[in-house]
């Protein structure tokens, strides 16, 4: 039996997708049948991954009817091979597109039949009550969304399984409900795949109050990636034409688009709509985001599968389990398969799975196909560029909060788009709860630093990017990613070291070690990540000619002192350089100019011996650069007015740094400045008046410096100023050329600092003056 369900599982599905997908690009006359084909074809594999690897002995009514199936898929497949052999179009394809029909409504005969949900309920073991089965089949549609409804049949058979962590979800909807029932008809519950979304909307659907506000009129309808409209709207028409004009509550589960939802909610006016998403559909005051499971919940799911019981049973290692619970973050599906798969595993078991977890693969055939593979669906419809730049997120290490201004340029690197491009990514993917924006009011302004906003990833997704990339074969792979820190790089690497790697994008997490030798002559993108205090950069930089951005981060207490610069010589395509907690090397006369560099952040870092002491033209090393930041660097006394030579520069960054005292006074020069942020430099004392003669510098931040008491007489001068932010300062006055700054709309500052700018509004129509609440962070010292 395995080997039948094997053969009719993997072998034909995939065999005769690309079949039909060949016929679909190149028989014209009968495309239309082959799309239709192949999306009956991908809508029923997730079920057929289910019973593949279940491991349950079918009856033999039940073989039967697979057997006949069986039957008119392989039809189907001889007729795809004989339209095949017909190169150019003939009579015959008349022929060959009307028996395809028939094919597909055969199959799609035995799709819409209920024949699948009891296999299914075979192989899940339900116990299923007649009233169950009869729901569970009013509620189907033709396209058979079965991978969510799987997941939730599963659980439907353990009421204690059921329940965890489903209070908070429910008493969160229902107050929303409650209190804008009146004054909206469209809710939301958004969350990541396999957050327990659809366990709620069900367990919401059966609720005696939500029942009771809509008079029990409630409709659950699964929509899915490829929706049955005339079904769909065939079933609302039924629900609310009924004869009785009340309140009524339809609930749309698996909704994939906003078109989708669009259709369908044009057909329920006048009713109450609870979409079911992945993505945010709704208004966010009117969507409950789900949350995941606290610790102790996640404790409880995991043991009640696995054990039965709420906590790990005597002797069993505590420590294991919790290990495991750790590992899925919170994600009820996570917890519910492995949890399955661990069931009578003995301790030595659980280690493996452990470590596998550790390095972001799969358990096991299960945990890949019903977790792994169903989140993996979420990212399928995705825009190629954009998914591309999901999987890029594997590069960085678990659980850590990433600068958006790092994500953005290893993106607009790794794929030739610009800044504003990869932050409607971020926003984009935001929307879908693949990633997350960590909550800051400035988000979205176009002026932001390096910590003033991050986006986080669940650890679940960041290992699914890592199963991904790491398909293909090691030295094949567009992606090489350590998924955790490692005394050594991969054996795996090691053995192929001989062969060159075609990876555009690498990722290193060790700490000192002795390198061997790679070839990675298509590398773009390169992170390292390590903690010490010493550490020599891998010899094999320097052959990467085609290296792009260079990541190096330090996540030790003190600053390393990096050996091996010598690389440098040979990355001239270099255009991004990230350095934090580092000792910044020397630069010199002889120093090899960076003639591509264009973006260099430094973090944390020494810098004095490269910033504060240099004697020679410092431009000459940067000739292009146009974005520099020096951050939290604590030895930074005095900017060497050599930097007044880097004529390209736009966006000049000296933040947090509490030593500095005065900024060069030919900063004039830089004529093609944009963009200054200042903030927390707390010993600044004053702004130099050549500030007033820069003709592009549009946004100005000395917010948090606390030493400064004025701005400069001649500031009137910046006709193209149109941000200031001063939060912090001790200004005692405002000069009055400051009506002269026409182009200025925006100032952020203290409710006392507030009153001088009223003064000059009347003079600035255009003004706004924004007085935020205080927030401090120490989001810095979190990495």
């Amino acid at each position: 039996m395995a080997s039948f369900i094997d053969l009719f599982a993997s072998d034909i599905t995939t065999h005769l997708i690309k079949l039909l997908v060949m016929v679909a690009n190149t028989i014209y006359s009968c495309k239309g049948i082959a799309e239709r084909l192949v999306t009956m074809i991908r809508d029923v594999q997730p079920t057929i991954r289910e019973i593949q690897y279940s491991g349950v002995e079918l009856s033999n009514d039940r073989q039967t009817q697979l057997g006949v199936f069986f039957e008119t898929l392989e039809k189907a497949r001889k007729l795809c091979e004989k339209v095949l052999r017909c190169r150019r179009w003939n009579p015959k394809h008349v022929y060959h597109a009307n028996k395809m029909k028939d094919l597909e409504k055969k199959i799609s005969r035995f799709l819409n039949s209920q024949i699948l949900l009891f296999v299914l309920a075979e192989v899940c073991h339900l116990r299923v009550n007649g009233d169950r089965i009869e729901r569970l089949l009013s509620e189907r549609n033709d396209t058979l969304s079965f991978p969510e409804t799987l997941m939730e049949i599963e659980t439907v058979s353990d009421p204690a399984v059921q329940q965890v962590g489903l209070d908070l979800g429910k008493r969160k909807v229902k107050e929303m409900m409650f209190k804008f029932t009146d004054t909206t008809n469209l809710f939301g519950i958004s969350g990541m795949s396999g957050s327990g979304k659809t366990t709620l909307a069900i367990e919401l659907s059966r609720d005696d109050d939500v029942r009771g506000l809509f008079n029990n009129k409630v409709l659950f309808l699964t929509v899915s990636r490829s929706p049955n409209f005339e079904n769909l709207e065939s079933r609302i028409r039924e629900f609310l034409n009924d004869g009785v004009r009340q309140r009524k509550l339809v609930i749309l589960d698996d909704v994939w688009t906003r078109d989708s939802l669009d259709r369908l909610i044009s057909k329920i006016r006048g009713s109450t709509t609870l979409v079911v998403s992945q993505s945010k559909l709704a208004d966010p005051k009117t969507t409950y985001n789900v949350e995941l499971l606290k610790e102790d919940e996640a404790m409880s799911l995991l043991c009640l599968c696995a054990f039965e019981q709420n906590s790990p049973p005597s002797p069993f290692s505590k420590i294991l389990v919790k290990q495991v619970v750790d590992e899925c973050k919170g994600l009820p599906l996570s917890l519910k398969v492995l949890g399955a798969s661990l069931k009578n595993k003995p301790e030595r078991y659980w280690e493996g799975v452990v470590k596998r977890l550790s390095r972001g693969e799969a358990v096991d055939e299960t945990h890949e196909s019903r977790v792994f593979s169903h989140i993996e669906e979420s990212i399928e419809n995705l825009d190629p560029k954009i998914r591309k730049c999901f999987l890029d997120m594997g590069v960085f290490p678990e659980d850590t909060k990433i600068p958006i201004d790092l994500l953005t340029n290893v993106w607009v690197e790794r794929h030739d788009i610009d800044e504003e491009t990869a932050f409607s990514f971020v926003l984009r993917l935001a929307d879908k709860n693949l990633l997350t924006i960590v909550n800051n009011p400035r988000f979205g302004d176009v002026h932001i630093g390096y910590y003033d906003v991050f986006v986080t990833q669940h650890d679940v997704l960041r290992d699914l990017a890592i199963h991904m990339s790491n398909r293909a074969e090691v030295n094949r792979r567009e992606r090489l990613l350590m998924p955790k820190r490692e005394s050594v790089l991969p054996r795996e690497w090691e053995r192929n070291k001989d062969e060159l790697f075609d990876a555009k994008i690498v990722s290193l997490h060790t700490g000192e070690m002795d390198w061997f030798d790679m070839d990675l002559p298509k590398a773009e993108v390169l992170i390292l990540n390590f903690s010490s205090d010493n550490y020599f950069l891998p010899p094999f930089i320097g052959k990467m000619v085609e290296l792009r951005m260079l990541v190096i981060i330090n996540n030790g207490m003190t600053p390393a002192r990096l050996h091996g610069f010598s690389i440098f010589d040979n990355l001239t395509k270099l255009r991004s350089l990230w350095l934090k907690r580092v000792h910044v090397p020397e630069l010199s006369s002889s120093t090899i100019p960076l003639k591509n560099l264009r973006k260099m952040h430094l973090i944390l870092c020494k810098v004095s011996n490269s910033f504060d002491r240099t004697t020679f033209d410092i431009s000459h090393i940067f000739p292009s650069l146009s974005d520099l930041t020096i951050d939290h660097c604590d030895d930074l006394v005095e900017l060497n007015s050599n930097i007044s030579g880097m004529a390209s520069l736009k966006s000049l960054n000296i933040t947090n740094c509490p030593r500095i005292t005065e900024l060069p006074k030919n900063l004039s020069n830089l004529q093609s400045l944009e963009r200054l942020r200042l903030y927390a430099c707390l010993e600044l004392l004053f702004l130099p008046v050549e500030i007033c003669e820069l003709p592009c510098l549009k946004y100005v931040d000395i917010s948090q410096c606390i030493s400064l008491s004025s701005l400069p007489e001649n500031i009137g001068k910046l006709r193209t100023l149109e941000k200031i932010d001063m939060r912090g300062c001790s200004l005692l006055d405002l000069p009055s050329p400051v009506v002269s700054l026409e182009s200025l709309r925006h100032v952020i500052c203290d409710e006392e600092a507030s009153s001088m700018w009223e003064k000059f509004k009347r003079f600035l129509p255009e003004l706004c003056i924004e007085i935020p609440e205080k927030r401090f962070t120490v989001d810095w010292l979190d990495d």
